[in-house]
């Protein structure tokens, strides 16, 4: 029944998210949602932590773009310093987005992965257009408003997810 909310791979931290990994995937690219994925959604700039992973996926010929649901002042201030293309007001999860994402850094689906903090935005949308998805725990532990009630839905799957036996980084 969740199967489209059920990511691929569960992981605690983006630093989880290797070269080696993704090339052993062949995947060659990745989408990544900003706000409690790479930073803290009230967090404006790169962590210097961040910026060294993304540096090191760029280096290791990994192409990465921005998806975000949020307005271009937030997100460009962001990603222009990393030099990283982005998509503001992506409107996740629907498909426009995600292809138009693919289309910038000129990928097909079967080589990108979705990596993001949210089972209704991220990962349910990239699945449908069948990207690798990768869900990451949320880097901080309050959200904004919006997202208020997509973590409460996610609760309930991750609970159901719980007794079926299916391990989330909630129990790693």
């Amino acid at each position: 029944m969740y199967n489209f909310l059920l990511p691929r791979e569960f992981v605690t931290t983006v630093f989880e998210i290797t070269p080696e990994k993704l090339a052993a995937l062949g995947i060659k690219g990745i989408i990544t949602d900003l706000d409690n994925t790479l930073i803290e959604w009230d967090r404006p700039d790169a962590t210097e932590e961040i910026a060294t992973w993304m540096k090191l996926m760029q280096d290791a010929g990994i192409r990465i773009i921005i998806a975000s649901n949020n307005n271009q002042e937030r997100v460009k201030r962001f990603a222009e310093p990393l030099g990283i293309p982005f998509i503001y007001r992506a409107k996740k999860p629907l498909g426009a987005a995600y292809y138009a994402a693919m289309k910038e850094i000129r990928l097909k689906s079967n080589e990108v992965a979705m990596v993001g903090d949210q089972l209704l935005t991220d990962i349910m949308g990239a699945n449908r257009l069948k990207l690798y998805t990768i869900l990451v725990r949320p880097v901080a532990e309050s959200d904004g408003l919006v997202t208020l009630f997509n973590r409460f839905i996610e609760r309930r799957v991750f609970n159901s997810l719980k007794r079926k036996g299916i391990k989330t980084w909630e129990e790693q």
